[in-house]
């Protein structure tokens, strides 16, 4: 099986920064793109950014030029670096990959992490 495990969140004040991260482990031969994702009370989740494996980032339209994602494939960790943090923010922040397992190659399955939560107030 694969775990994601995040952490990083915490309490913060607006205009702070927060880095996040997602450890992927277990039967991995290979990641594909890496994502963050945030829902926030009474809100679908939404995708925040996300990196495939060459590192070809894309980011939602609210979070560019504020959040940068970054990976390191060796450690199979996905990195989510939130600056000039806004209320708005505030949500759980979920990690998804989109692995191939050893004893599955042909069939790439997404796996979601537990989420951490982010909470953006004075």
């Amino acid at each position: 099986q694969v775990q994601l495990v995040e952490s990083g969140g915490g309490l913060v004040q607006p205009g702070g920064s927060l880095r996040l991260s997602c450890a992927a482990s277990g039967s991995i031969l290979s990641i594909n793109a890496m994502g963050w994702y945030r829902q926030a009370p009474g809100k679908q989740r939404e995708l925040v950014a996300q990196i495939s494996s060459s590192g070809s980032a894309n980011y939602v339209d609210s979070v560019k030029g504020r959040f940068t994602i970054s990976r390191d494939s060796a450690k199979n960790t996905a990195y989510l670096q939130m600056n000039s943090l806004k209320p708005e923010d505030t949500a759980v922040y979920y990690c998804k990959a989109n692995v191939q397992r050893r004893d599955a190659p042909w069939s790439p399955t997404d796996y979601w992490g537990q989420g951490t939560q982010v909470t953006v107030s004075s």
